[in-house]
């Protein structure tokens, strides 16, 4: 029943976000998806009006720190055989965030590792749209599931992809993906 839900609200939300366009890269490929992002609601959240992400400009959701959390790297390890890791604290270096509202993240991943697909639990919150190359620290779920089609060329719109780059998607993708229940963005380190 849970997978049932959250499948429904999965397809809700790739609905509402509607036609605007994001890419999301996966073991170098590039996926892409559809979405329209203005006036949508996420189960009873719209961003009509919204200028900024929720938060104090460096912690987003519920209010986390970075203590105890775990490397990109050592989360792979740990998913190894399993399809899912709840209460987990992650760190990571931000590749992408949705262009549209900031509604998602890619965690990037190294040579031979895919980048980390990240969502915001129940669209309570939304991240800066300029932080790539910064670090964050999440805790939330890390999960395997299988992205559609029309949910990559969502994704893809979202990162601005072209037509062209949309339509060459035609596969499914299994992912890894991480629900975030908060985030904090970690201070840039001083050159």
């Amino acid at each position: 029943m849970k997978k049932v839900l959250f499948l429904f609200l999965a397809a809700f939300a790739m609905w509402a976000c509607g036609n605007e366009a994001s890419t999301h890269e996966h073991d170098g490929e590039e996926h892409e998806m559809h979405a329209d992002h203005e006036g949508h609601d996420h189960d009873g959240h719209s961003h009509e009006g919204e200028e900024a992400p929720e938060g104090d400009g460096k912690h987003f959701g519920e209010k986390i720190d970075a203590e105890g959390a775990i490397t990109y790297e050592a989360l792979l390890a740990k998913m190894e055989g399993q399809e899912s890791i709840e209460g987990i604290k992650v760190e990571g270096l931000v590749d992408a965030v949705c262009q549209t509202k900031g509604c998602w993240m890619n965690i990037a991943g190294g040579e031979e590792q895919e980048e980390l697909f990240v969502q915001f639990e129940d669209y309570g919150f939304f991240m800066p749209k300029d932080i790539a190359g910064r670090k964050v620290v999440m805790e939330g779920k890390a999960y395997r599931e299988v992205t559609t089609v029309d949910e990559l060329r969502h994704y893809a719109e979202d990162e601005g992809k072209s037509a062209e780059e949309i339509a060459a998607i035609t596969e499914p993708l299994e992912e890894l993906k991480f629900m975030a229940t908060g985030v904090v963005l970690l201070e840039e380190e001083k050159k």
